[in-house]
């Protein structure tokens, strides 16, 4: 049983202590809430020069700390280190964007009958995020800087088994010279130090990346105070493949493996046409028996292990040892690793083929034509991402159209650009993040109109 008053995070790869970190209650969680109350009254005050320039020097801090950043993600998370110094430079870059928000937070000017009538944006006041596991830098950052350059303050409640670098980002705000409490970090256990935040009557707004399951209570509790949320849940993306698709684009297999498949926007259900089925499948084995499974802090390594036993337990759960399937392999011993894998025998309302496995676990599933394709992308209840590959154009747009999702690539893979906004249909969640508008989602719009009629004579 964890220890309420403490968390141990470990190290993925070694299953060794990394450290351990205080476990905020939910006392700790509602003195930072005062704290954080008092501090962006005044944080809201500053102009939005300042607050971007302030925003700029922690972005300038963070870059001076991108090494230390990135060895910190593979240790607690587990990710490889090309991808850790992404994950660093995508806080960065984030902020940097935001920063030039707070100078662009325009409201309108609306034309109305004896006077004039304009909008402002204003900050909502103390936004709680609660961050997850499988990509613990960036997805805070989502969260929290735009919020802070919306002149909010934020209280960050990471992951469990990831606090620490996030943790360090708090540091590293204070020594860019951020106000005290305007951006506080409380390692915790979701069952209290993060019910205590989402049920503080004080905190304005959640912002909550994580399953699906969670995510209902969060919202559920929420509602209780009519308080708004942003909700980043649970996905099981379709890679829609039609046979005149470039092949080695299509079945790229870190399209499904890359963080070890811990990644809500994985590619995990691979449709491809069926003229070309048989070809793919080869290419796929081909390609699943070169991946490099091992050290995350080695270079050369493409894939790490999954985050913790718990959830190497529930990704084998999906995967009997005898079911159809095309194999890699994985490092045995100490640490949490699960060979790539796409099984073949799976039917398309299998469980397999419909539950989110959060693994380096994808199923490979024929389609007849493109009604089917849609049909068969549709056919779960997430829709966060997704990938079309044709060359055919005008079906390109067609089915990026049909599919239910809020992040379609056609002829790519990506998902998640700072600069476009990000988010789910169904139950993938509610409400977008990062883009242009993502200032916005972190403010309330208040009307006035100024009569222009003089007294009455």
């Amino acid at each position: 049983m964890s220890d309420p008053h403490e968390l141990t995070v470990l190290n993925p790869a070694t299953e060794e202590t990394v450290a351990t970190v205080p476990a905020a209650s939910a006392e700790d969680v509602g003195a930072a809430v005062v704290r954080a109350v008092r501090a962006q009254t005044r944080w809201a005050a500053l102009a939005p020069a300042d607050r971007a320039r302030l925003l700029r020097r922690f972005a300038d801090t963070v870059d001076a700390h991108l090494e230390e950043l990135a060895q910190l993600e593979v240790r607690e998370a587990g990710h490889t280190v090309g991808n850790a110094r992404w994950e660093a430079g995508n806080a960065r870059d984030l902020l940097l964007y935001a920063a030039g928000g707070a100078e662009r937070l325009l409201g309108a000017q609306i034309p109305a009958p004896g006077g004039f009538n304009v909008t402002f944006h204003e900050p909502l006041g103390v936004v709680g995020v609660i961050a997850p596991w499988n990509f613990p830098m960036p997805i805070a950052a989502w969260g929290s800087f735009p919020a802070l350059a919306a002149g909010n303050a934020v209280v960050l409640k990471p992951a469990e088994t990831t606090p620490l670098t996030a943790l360090r980002l708090a540091e590293l705000a204070l020594d860019a010279g951020l106000p005290e409490h305007v951006f506080q970090v409380l390692p915790g256990h979701g069952h209290i130090a993060g019910r205590a935040l989402v049920d503080h009557p004080d905190v304005a707004k959640i912002v909550f990346t994580g399953s699906t399951t969670t995510g209902r209570e969060v919202m559920e509790r929420c509602a209780r105070l009519v308080k708004p949320v942003t909700l980043e849940l649970g996905g099981k993306s379709p890679n829609v493949v039609f046979a005149d698709a470039d092949l080695e684009a299509a079945l790229d297999p870190f399209s499904f493996l890359d963080n070890s498949g811990q990644d809500c926007c994985a590619r995990t259900r691979v449709l491809v046409q069926e003229p070309v089925f048989e070809e793919a499948r080869e290419f796929l084995a081909d390609a699943l028996a070169a991946v490099v499974v091992g050290d995350p802090a080695d270079g050369k390594t493409q894939m790490g292990p999954l985050i913790s036993r718990q959830q190497l337990d529930r990704v084998r759960s999906y995967v009997p040892e005898d079911a159809p399937a095309l194999r890699g392999t994985a490092p045995e011993g100490p640490g949490f690793w699960f060979p790539p894998t796409v099984l073949t025998g799976e039917r398309p309302d299998g469980r397999a083929a419909r539950e989110e496995i959060f693994g380096p676990v994808a199923v490979l599933l024929p389609f007849a034509d493109e009604a089917d394709a849609v049909r068969l992308a549709n056919d779960t209840p997430y829709g966060l991402s997704g990938s079309v590959f044709t060359r055919d154009l005008g079906r390109a747009l067609r089915v990026s159209r049909a599919v239910r999702a809020g992040n379609l690539s056609v002829n790519s893979h990506s998902s998640v650009r700072y600069w476009t906004p990000f988010g789910g249909f169904k139950q993938s969640g509610l409400g977008r993040e990062l883009g242009p508008d993502a200032l916005t989602a972190f403010t309330e719009t208040k009307n006035v109109f100024i009569s222009t009629e003089g007294p009455a004579q």
